[in-house]
């Protein structure tokens, strides 16, 4: 854990095209009352609101892309897309626009969520137990994947020159996903089902399985059952150890090479304490001293937001910060005081930072709830 840098940080969330092109974006951001803002380094495809930009409202966002010049000899077999729809050196112009304005500027990091490689490469994909692939998901069993993650996080290192970064999908991601016209909700899969559909058994996962497992999740998916580990039965501990040590290795060998490349340089984690969390948020059950901010995920009820913020923060080493992922979007209400109630929750279970989701996306209202907010729970 990088020891230098332990300051208290609120952060907003950005991506290079809100500020881009828009001059008055840095101003609006800073007044917000935030200390910093993650700065989108590279994205997967979306299609995004920008509520505030002079030039316009609504921004297809078709593949994944690095904001980033995209320097060839720095890449292996995996090479991340420039985008179309903005300059390819966007994050270097928004962030200095940014830091003109007084703010820290911290690279958000998209690692394993690349559906534009994972259409390229189906070999790299995650593959459920009926060996359907998920081109958005690639998977960290592969040493092209981790090779491909570690590059990225050294190139946003040594161009971007962060003052902080955050990465987000640091371990395999599973069914969850909204694809372009999503038709999976008649199928009436419940919870369980998503976390077996999540289980890997590509190339590289497959041979490190119990033998059998394969054969119980599939028998298992869409009937009735408690939990995954009576599924998996004597196997879920062999399971469980292999799907954890995945993020472990995968985020090892990224603390490894930004203490090597950026020393000073903070690394928060989007993490989840599930140990069979898939997604944004990776599992992360036992914590990491390596690390600098555990982030957790505090979109849904805001109990069992707590519940998990508390488990990291019971997780974290000495000096470690826990940070709340705190959405500012529908369906929460555009209501600065409501916004703050929900920070101070977060903060009795163990946030000592706040991040808000999404500056970009908000509009005047929600941003001016996002100040109101930071300021009443005197943070600002």
């Amino acid at each position: 854990m990088n020891t230098l840098v332990n300051t208290l940080m609120n952060i907003a969330y950005v991506y290079p095209w809100d500020v881009v092109g828009d001059p008055a974006a840095p101003d609006r951001l800073a007044a917000l009352g935030v200390d910093a803002v993650a700065l989108a380094a590279t994205y997967h495809s979306t299609r995004a609101a920008t509520p505030h930009h002079p030039a316009h409202r609504v921004l297809d966002v078709p593949y994944s892309a690095c904001y980033l010049p995209i320097r060839p000899s720095a890449w292996g077999r995996l090479v991340p897309s420039a985008p179309t729809w903005t300059s390819p050196d966007a994050y270097l112009l928004a962030r200095d626009a940014l830091k003109a304005a007084g703010l820290r500027v911290h690279a958000w990091t998209v690692l394993t969520h690349n559906s534009r490689l994972g259409a390229a490469h189906p070999d790299l994909v995650v593959r459920n137990a009926f060996g359907d692939p998920y081109p958005h998901a690639l998977c960290p069993a592969h040493e092209d994947v981790l090779d491909y993650c570690e590059r990225l996080v050294r190139e946003v290192l040594e161009l971007g020159e962060p003052d902080g970064i955050v990465l987000e999908s640091c371990g395999p991601m599973g069914f969850a996903h909204q694809s372009a016209h999503e038709k999976t909700a008649g199928a009436d899969w419940d919870a369980l089902d998503a976390e077996l559909l999540s289980l890997c058994f590509c190339t590289a996962c497959a041979g490190r399985l119990p033998a059998g497992v394969r054969e119980r999740v599939r028998a298992a998916v869409g009937s009735p059952a408690a939990s995954i580990e009576d599924v998996l039965g004597p196997d879920a501990d062999k399971v469980r150890a292999v799907r954890v040590g995945l993020s472990a290795v995968l985020r090892a060998r990224l603390i490894a090479v930004s203490r090597l490349v950026a020393p000073d340089v903070p690394i928060t984690l989007h993490a989840n304490p599930d140990p069979w969390a898939t997604a944004a948020f990776a599992a992360l059950p036992d914590g990491d001293p390596g690390l600098d901010v555990l982030v957790g995920n505090c979109w849904g009820d805001q109990v069992t937001d707590a519940a998990r913020l508390a488990r990291l923060a019971e997780s974290a080493a000495p000096g470690q910060r826990v940070g709340a992922y705190v959405l500012a979007l529908p369906p929460r209400p555009a209501d600065g005081e409501v916004l703050a109630a929900q920070l101070r929750i977060y903060a009795e279970a163990g946030a000592t930072e706040f991040h808000l989701y999404h500056a970009g996306l908000a509009s005047p209202r929600r941003l001016a709830a996002m100040a109101e907010a930071l300021r009443l729970v005197g943070v600002s």
